[in-house]
């Protein structure tokens, strides 16, 4: 039995229950493998590798592997800064257009297999050793704009801790995909004062539950998505809002991710 599949498109659905109507909880991007925990055709119920979160997806969107050795960061490469790659199906010619985030197995000359598929990735798609603090600010500003979309994790459509863990993903470091889970990663900052560009500042609602998260700029403004990704200020009760002139988000934590 075929334990573990790989996503084939360039975005598919992660759903709470087997349906097209159902929720969207997250997205898988090309590349990421998963666990197969349950058939129920045309519907497949996994758990992330990168993650390990769990729902449902269309069987006819992902290939089946053997293991999860795409999640080996000496045999994964990351797609860096562009709108989207071409990617092509060689044997059929068919194009794929990834997005920045997608992760591929090594590649030779820019060919590599998924599963029994050969595929070819136009040049210049991957994404060098780059340092996190040097380039933080740029990887962030990249998603600047983009609508806000519940569970997303693109350009196209985005959610906050879905652009906090991409952002993070290609700069080599593993967050967790919910803001209530990314912020019981790292260390904590005591002061606003002392937050620097890629600090993750949290958010809390009336009842104390963490609800937000967005990336730290510099000790007085932070990126984040709330209807887009934007830049916003921040002080010691949480974010202003430029475009509604109050605070929208009650700050909670400011925690530092080594």
């Amino acid at each position: 039995m075929i334990d573990y599949g790989v996503c084939n498109l360039s975005i598919i659905p992660l759903r709470a229950e087997a349906s097209d109507k159902s929720e969207i909880f997250t997205q898988l991007l090309f590349g990421d493998c998963f666990e197969i925990l349950e058939l129920t055709d045309p519907w497949v119920r996994i758990k992330t590798c990168y993650d390990e979160y769990e729902g449902w997806i269309d069987c006819k969107q992902i290939t089946p592997v053997k293991n999860c050795l795409l999640e080996s960061a000496t045999q994964t490469s990351v797609l860096g800064l562009k709108p989207y790659h071409e990617l092509t199906k060689m044997s059929t010619g068919e194009k794929l257009r990834l997005v920045a985030g997608s992760s591929i197995p090594e590649t030779i000359d820019g060919k590599f297999f998924l599963g029994n598929e050969e595929y070819q990735l136009q040049p210049d798609s991957i994404l060098s050793s780059t340092n996190f603090d040097s380039s933080v600010l740029d990887y962030a500003k990249f998603y600047l704009g983009a609508p806000y979309l519940w569970g997303g994790k693109s350009l196209f459509g985005i959610d906050c801790s879905g652009f906090t863990q991409i952002v993070f993903k290609m700069l080599g470091k593993k967050l967790k995909r919910d803001a209530w889970q990314q912020a019981e990663q790292g260390q904590i900052v005591n002061f606003l004062q002392e937050a620097k560009a890629g600090d993750l500042a949290f958010f809390d609602n009336a009842e104390g539950r963490v609800i937000h998260v967005g990336i730290m700029l510099d000790e007085q403004h932070i990126i984040h998505a709330s209807g887009r990704v934007k830049i916003d200020p921040i002080d010691g009760q949480g974010i202003y809002s430029l475009d509604l002139k109050r605070h929208t988000h009650k700050l909670r934590i400011i925690k530092r991710v080594i």
